[in-house]
């Protein structure tokens, strides 16, 4: 069963009662506190952990590439990107756009873990359900290299490092099996079934794996609306018991669905949190952070507040941070000759045909009328619940059939930018770029408003409400001096359907229609809040 079978299936069950509330830890008048989501932006199945004084998460990224983004904190609310695990999607000529196209495949469900004994960082992810990829560094910020193949596919797999080294590896979909590696992790010493989840639950997947006070855990979800976790006394291998740890409990984000899958983290104080994210289209999946406590005999209970998932909790008790996280937010000037952990492209790129100097330079590397064909598409997180994205473009070195500029981008899409025909250069709005539900383009685009620009330089803008429930606006302007901006064209409907998994983004592009050596640059990129 795919991962979209599984949603299907999993958000057809019928719904279970809400947990009692255990309460809310006690909160004085000038605790601290923070708000869900912890992150508003879209970092889906979530794996948390902690090394010493420092939290590190892991996310899914589908076809966008560099994958498996690598988020760092020190108080497990404020987070900034510091790299990725995967640095190039090197499983076939389909996450080149060549001849194929990867799009909601990729990088999955994976796991991140620490091991002290050789000081290093493992991610852990099976692609196309063909094999497993295991990737290691010794910082997070990389370099990361590829450690081993292996020929089983670990579907939604949780890596284990255990107390005496072994890894072991807990994964699947309904059957949930545990295997062990090889020390150097380089390979499967046993693979065994440990669990088969029960009819009355439905589907559960997700894993992830710990060792606490001795006990094993697998933890669950049903998608996309409840978490489950299994308990051996006996073993990595089992045998397990199942209990339910929540079910369509109410979430922290107006309109959005049941906080679930994600992962368990104690504090250095020895406190337990759940972070955990909330489907919250059109912008994605947002991770949202509660507290757990243990009962005697080893479960865990999620703190609630009046019966729902908290909007607000008293902030973990932590030392203070060495120093503030880099925003998600704020300005971009490309300075430096690398680009930020912030942004991830469609696919993999050509190399050859973008540059960073002190701005980002864009070749065009496809000729296609199809921007969902277009290579070297670079994308950018949507802040939310509203937020607006500009970014100054010198497009004088453009060609005659060059399209570019800044798009929302999903399986439903528009953009505001430039088209150069016949010599000379027009700003555009177009909307009616769609995928159907296999992901093959069903309308490259129509452009419904145009106005005059002189000048080689054009300021862009689109702004984006992502907030969950009714269908929600995205709007685009445009200035030619960087101060006055105009609005141009209708509002877009951002698609709010949860199939393609990843919420819409902001994306810069420069694709040609008719022969490639055009180049547009960059020369600043933000991305604001009201």
């Amino acid at each position: 069963m795919d991962r979209r079978q599984a949603l299907a299936v999993g958000t057809g069950l019928v719904t279970g009662a809400f947990l009692p509330s255990a309460g809310a830890p006690g909160t004085a008048a000038a605790a601290a506190a923070y708000t869900n989501p912890v992150i508003w932006q879209d970092f889906a199945d979530i794996d948390v952990i902690r090394v010493g004084a420092t939290y590190y998460a892991s996310a899914s990224t589908m076809h966008y590439s560099p994958g498996a983004p690598l988020l760092r904190s020190y108080d497990l609310v404020n987070w900034e990107i510091a790299g990725h695990s995967v640095p190039v999607l090197d499983f076939g000529a389909k996450y080149d756009l060549n001849g194929a196209r990867g799009y909601v495949r990729g990088i999955w469900a994976s796991s991140l873990a620490y091991r002290p004994s050789n000081r290093t960082f493992y991610w852990l992810g099976q692609i196309d359900f063909a094999r497993t990829y295991v990737y290691t560094a010794t910082d997070v910020e990389g370099p990361w290299s590829r450690l081993t193949t292996i020929g089983t596919p670990y579907y939604d797999a949780g890596l284990l490092v255990d107390t005496d080294d072994t890894l072991y590896v807990a994964y699947g979909n309904t059957t949930i099996n545990v295997a062990q590696l090889s020390r150097d992790g380089r390979s499967q010493v046993r693979t065994q079934q440990v669990f088969s989840t029960p009819s009355s639950v439905g589907t559960l997947e997700g894993s992830r794996f710990y060792k606490i006070n001795g006990q094993y855990y697998i933890f669950l979800t049903r998608p996309a609306n409840g978490q489950y976790i299994l308990k051996s006394s006996s073993g990595p291998f089992g045998p397990y018991t199942m209990r339910q740890v929540l079910l369509d409990l109410r979430g922290p984000i107006p309109g959005g669905g049941v906080p679930h899958q994600g992962g368990l983290v104690q504090t250095q104080s020895g406190a337990w949190y759940y972070m955990a994210f909330v489907d919250a289209y059109p912008g994605g999946r947002m991770p949202a952070l509660a507290p757990v406590t243990w009962t005697a005999d080893g479960w865990p209970v999620v703190q609630l507040v009046n019966g729902a998932w908290g909007t607000s909790y008293p902030s973990p008790a932590v030392p203070a941070p060495p120093r503030q996280v880099t925003p998600m937010t704020g300005v971009d000037t490309f300075d430096g000759t690398r680009l930020k952990p912030r942004w991830e492209w469609n696919h993999n790129p050509d190399n050859t045909k973008w540059s960073v100097d002190n701005g980002l330079t864009l070749r065009t590397a496809t000729v296609t009328n199809d921007l969902y064909w277009a290579r070297n598409t670079l994308t950018h997180r949507i802040q939310g619940p509203t937020s607006t994205a500009t970014a100054l473009l010198d497009v004088s070195a453009m060609r005659d059939g060059d399209r570019a500029g800044l798009a929302l981008l999903r399986d439903s899409s528009a953009w505001i930018g430039v088209k150069r025909d016949g010599g000379a250069t027009r700003l555009v709005m177009v909307n009616g770029l769609t995928m159907d539900g296999n992901w093959n383009t069903t309308g490259t685009g129509t452009e419904v408003a145009s106005a005059p620009v002189s000048g080689g330089r054009v300021w862009l803008r689109a702004s984006a409400d992502i907030r969950p429930g009714a269908a929600r606006p995205g709007t685009f302007s445009y200035s030619t001096d960087g101060t006055r901006f105009t609005r141009l064209g209708p509002a877009f409907s951002l698609g709010n359907d949860w199939r393609f998994f990843m919420g819409y983004r902001f994306a810069l592009f420069n694709h040609a229609t008719q022969a490639l050596g055009g180049a547009v640059r960059v020369l600043r990129f933000e991305l604001s809040t009201p």
